[in-house]
């Protein structure tokens, strides 16, 4: 079915989108019953402006808790009732993995972004991609999503991550007092908004290799006014990235 979308529609009584005008607990029910179904919170969200806001506010929230609970409480800790960029866009971080295919970012390589069964993200492996007057900052990233014999790149690695209150984060400080510039045509695949190229500021730890077994040389990430993080690298063959893991 295909659904178009109407900007302007706020779900008034006058409403034509649905028939009725159900409430929002009533949707919070059905959407607890279906386990938070990302799909069909994405197809609700394209009905009107007044369901696309319930999926902001509501659903998506309550698809991260759900998705990883421990980790979407330690990015609240601070008492914030919101995280940077909205809850939707972490909630397709946590299931989407952005590949590279319009150009702007990563060179030339052509691998298109697609939806992921389930990640493993690591405040711990965050760390690794600090440099370290900035490890008291708080970073979490996913395991690389490996796409394998991708011609002359060899087996190429995605990875995504997302900060703890990058706003006050030694990251951003570091970033714009070093006057790294925001990319001019690329933006965050998941909130939109402009990104910075941490290997031009000079901010991509060895380390950062090391935890990923990836080429030294071959690890390039951005990182979005939001806090949101994305990267590419490189993958080593496995027994050399073994050998790299027990070095470390």
């Amino acid at each position: 079915m295909i659904l178009t979308k109407q900007y302007r529609c706020v779900h008034s009584s006058s409403c034509q989108c649905t028939k009725g005008h159900l409430s929002e607990d009533v949707i919070f029910l059905v959407f607890q019953h279906l386990n938070w179904n990302p799909k069909l919170i994405a197809t609700l969200s394209f009905v009107c402006k007044w369901f696309d806001d319930l999926a902001k506010r509501v659903l998506w929230k309550e698809f991260c808790k759900t998705r990883a609970p421990k980790m979407m409480l330690d990015l609240q800790s601070n008492g914030s009732h919101n995280v940077d960029g909205n809850w939707r866009a972490l909630g397709k971080l946590l299931i989407y993995c952005s590949g590279c295919s319009g150009g702007c970012l990563f060179n030339s390589i052509q691998i298109p972004g697609h939806f992921v069964y389930r990640t493993r993200f690591s405040r711990t492996s965050g760390k690794s991609f600090l440099l370290p007057q900035c490890r008291t900052d708080v970073l979490y990233v996913s395991d690389p999503c490996e796409h394998l014999d991708q011609g002359e790149e060899g087996d190429v690695g995605f990875f995504r991550g997302v900060f703890k209150s990058f706003f006050v984060s030694k990251v951003r400080k570091m970033l714009i007092d070093r006057g790294a510039q925001l990319h001019p045509a690329a933006v965050c695949p998941y909130c939109k908004a402009k990104l910075w190229n941490m290997l031009q500021a000079k901010m991509v730890p060895q380390s950062a290799s090391r935890r990923l077994g990836a080429y030294k040389d071959c690890i390039e990430y951005y990182v979005c006014l939001n806090g949101h993080m994305l990267g590419i690298c490189t993958l080593l063959p496995l027994s050399d990235s073994e050998e790299a893991s027990e070095s470390e």
